[in-house]
């Protein structure tokens, strides 16, 4: 390191190892090293919060580069100017001398500018008689030069982190305004949900925001946001499934009736009874489960329904023996706090919670639909709910409910021991024993 630059402050300033790093910092420029001084000053600009200066100091900065003879900053021409506090005043907009000394310092303390002061602190340079500059007394640039590197990538990052606000701050706006207009929307159309539950979430997670939020409260805010919003789509989706499945019902209740009609009185009237009883009572209850079917049809007449029912084996064009919704409830208490209104009091509502848990518990909808077709739709509800109730010993829900969709095709599952396992964990004496 030279000497030459190893300067003290004229006067009562004292000198600080911050200032000798800064002389040794101005040290280290790479020969030929050059930079445009306002595209400089503007990277400046951009980084004043990481460097720790104030607006009224970039404005002296600005001053002070007025005074560089180029555009171009390079030890070549000279790294020093030595304006007049005078004349330096006039160039930052009038600011009065005492101000002045105190940006003055802040940009030195920032390790943006070093002072190289003469023996009696005037600020002036010494020419030969060819008029070129020997020797300058003033401030130096030398560290704004040999740092521009250095704030070049701090401008960068601070416009990558403005720019990732404003994203971010879009997305939540969008979030905020889908969860309301869709909540709105669901009121007025009379859509079965828990409304006034996501509006009270909605309306806390605007109000945990501080005035000035910065990215990490905008994200957790937005992450917060984005998971209501899945949540009210599902609660949605959930209602139009639901519509559409109370239209296909109306439907196929009018095809069977008019079918089974048809075929008791022109081609079967001997068992005119017996079926007769059996289609008006599938047709008054078209949700009824398979056992609730057997006990219909025993009543009617069909004496021996529910053994052959229980016999018939699955895979071979049957389905799976259905049970009672209250054992299915009892061995699953956990699924009644996702049914409608926090209970479950039929087979729809059950379905209803499934779809919700189904959501819950990451099982795409493409392995729940193949659960139904394989188990009826009543039974896969009833092993969503089974799922549920064991979810700590489950690593993934979705293959599991794969894997005992395949062993219903294949007849190799029953649901009915796996509700006894579950009814006697959660049976009273089961609970006492654990």
């Amino acid at each position: 390191m030279q000497n030459g630059y190893v300067t003290t402050p004229f006067g009562r300033r004292a000198m600080s190892l911050g200032m000798l790093a800064c002389q040794q910092l101005a040290e280290t420029i790479e020969p030929g090293t050059t930079r445009n001084k306002w595209k400089l000053f503007r990277a400046v600009c951009e980084a004043r919060p990481t460097l720790g200066v104030t607006d009224r100091a970039l404005t002296v900065l600005d001053a002070l580069l007025t005074f560089y003879p180029s555009d171009e900053i390079s030890e070549e021409r000279g790294l020093i100017v030595f304006p007049s506090n005078a004349q330096l005043s006039i160039r930052a907009r009038g600011m009065t001398p005492a101000t002045l000394r105190r940006h003055l310092a802040g940009l030195v303390d920032a390790g943006l500018i070093l002072r190289k002061d003469s023996a009696n602190g005037k600020r002036y340079a010494r020419r030969s008689r060819a008029g070129q500059v020997e020797e300058a007394f003033g401030f130096s640039l030398a560290p704004l030069l040999a740092r521009a590197a250095e704030i070049e990538s701090l401008a960068a990052q601070v416009v990558a982190d403005r720019e990732h606000l404003r994203i971010t701050k879009e997305r939540l706006t969008i979030c905020r305004r889908d969860i309301a207009k869709l909540v709105a929307a669901a009121v007025e159309e009379g859509a079965r949900g828990e409304w006034e539950k996501i509006t009270l979430m909605f309306r806390s997670i605007i109000q945990r925001l501080p005035r000035a939020a910065g990215s990490e409260h905008l994200l957790s805010a937005l992450e917060e946001m984005s998971l209501l919003r899945e949540e009210v789509i599902n609660q949605l989706e959930i209602c139009t499934k639901t519509r559409k499945m109370h239209s296909n019902e109306s439907q196929t209740e009018r095809h069977i009736q008019n079918s089974n009609s048809e075929s008791i009185f022109e081609s079967e009237p001997s068992f005119e009874k017996k079926q007769g009883a059996k289609s008006a009572d599938r047709a008054r209850q078209p949700n009824v489960p398979i056992a609730a079917e057997n006990e219909i049809s025993k009543s009617a007449g069909d004496v021996g329904g529910e053994e052959k029912l229980a016999r018939r084996p699955i895979g071979e064009g049957g389905a799976l023996k259905s049970f009672p919704l209250g054992m299915v409830l009892q061995a699953c208490p956990d699924i009644s706090d996702y049914g409608p209104g926090g209970q479950i009091t039929s087979w729809r509502d059950l379905m209803t919670a499934a779809v919700v848990v189904r959501s819950m518990l990451g099982v795409s909808p493409s392995a729940y639909e193949a659960a139904c077709a394989a188990m009826g739709p009543e039974n896969a509800a009833a092993v969503i709910a089974c799922i549920l109730e064991k979810g700590g010993h489950i690593n993934s829900a979705g293959g599991y409910l794969r894997d005992l969709t395949r062993r219903t095709e294949d007849g190799e599952f029953a649901l009915g021991p796996m509700l006894m396992a579950l009814l006697r964990v959660n049976s009273p004496v089961g609970r006492k024993a654990g």
